[in-house]
């Protein structure tokens, strides 16, 4: 009987494996390179996350998530954060109908939230008013109209974008609202070699044919996989010991820490941490979570979750150069 159960965990771990492999061929034929934001955006999906992207325009963001809809036939919406955008724009409201006797009534109409992938465009540009009109949804996945509260039907994945140059006219992300973000992932520059395949792709004549891969069932499947990954002791230590070290006011903070942060990462760093290596470990074919796991998204994981002080931007430090110091540190003190 044992056996049998075994040979199942086992034909469902090669079918998950073989059927993310699958969705990143597809999203190969449409986006050139960025293995690691596309990987990021598919273990934010499979942790049921968020996830919150930064770079400049123009190098593929809102086009990935278009493309991953497509190949995983969900839902997709987008959203282009404005000043004048308001809450209702967001998750809905409220309208009046009014029927053939003459009779009205109210009725609710859903906004783009009501989608499986929603595209959160530029989000520092709306005002804390309406980027807080996404925190129930990203936390909860409820939207509350009047005194009716509505569900948002599961996966449900926000990407946000934020440009790093343009601030001029823009509302940085409260702490509450970035913590609520699974991962923070930097959209760098293609290579040579990337952007000559670019180049060749866009003067092609004809268009890449993207087949659908998934669809919903398939991917809570794939989720419900996700979560037979063991996580053993020393692992999930090892996730606390690096969340601990981003603390200045705790013990094991590294001095690092106690210099430059402000304030280090919250609880949901650590089973951010946990989940998003959990997903790793099913993509890279396993049904156990290693320390390596959780050190390739360490630094996505938890760029976001901690708050330099003066000192810090003093020195030129940055959230990046801290966090590769603790995480080279504790990682040396678990192998020791």
């Amino acid at each position: 009987m044992l056996y049998n159960s075994c040979v199942g965990s086992e034909a469902s771990l090669e079918l998950a494996v073989s059927r993310l492999n699958q969705v990143r061929f597809e999203i190969g034929k449409i986006i050139v390179g960025q293995q690691d934001v596309i990987e990021g955006v598919l273990i934010c999906l499979i942790a049921s996350g968020h996830v919150l992207l930064e770079g400049v325009p123009g190098l593929g963001k809102t086009t990935l998530l278009r493309t991953l809809a497509r190949a995983l036939q969900l839902k997709y919406s987008r959203i282009q954060f404005t000043p004048d955008l308001m809450p209702a724009d967001i998750v809905g409201s409220m309208i009046i109908e009014t029927e053939e006797r003459g009779s009205k009534s109210l009725r609710f109409q859903p906004g783009p939230i009501f989608a499986h992938l929603v595209l959160a465009d530029e989000i520092n540009r709306a005002t804390p008013k309406t980027q807080s009109a996404l925190l129930e949804a990203m936390q909860e996945r409820t939207v509350t109209s009047g005194n009716t509260t509505h569900e948002l039907e599961a996966p449900f994945l926000v990407m946000a974008t934020q440009n790093p140059i343009e601030m001029e006219g823009t509302y940085p992300l409260p702490e509450a609202q970035l913590d609520r973000f699974l991962m923070k992932i930097l959209v760098n520059y293609p290579s040579r070699e990337e952007l000559t395949r670019i180049v060749e792709r866009t003067i092609q004549t004809e268009e890449a044919q993207l087949k659908p891969v998934l669809d919903r069932a398939s991917i809570l499947e794939v989720k419900s996989v996700c979560r037979q990954v063991l996580v053993a002791p020393h692992v999930q230590d090892f996730a606390v010991e690096l969340v601990m070290a981003t603390q200045p006011e705790q013990r094991e903070a590294h001095e690092l820490a106690k210099k430059y942060v402000r304030y280090g990462s919250s609880p949901r760093g650590a089973q951010a941490l946990v989940e998003c290596g959990r997903v790793v470990a099913l993509m890279r074919g396993r049904f156990h979570l290693s320390v390596e796991d959780i050190l390739s998204v360490a630094s996505a994981v938890l760029r976001h979750r901690i708050i330099l002080n003066f000192d810090a931007h003093a020195d030129g430090q940055t959230p990046e150069s801290i966090l590769n110091v603790i995480i080279r540190s504790v990682s040396a003190h678990a192998a020791a």
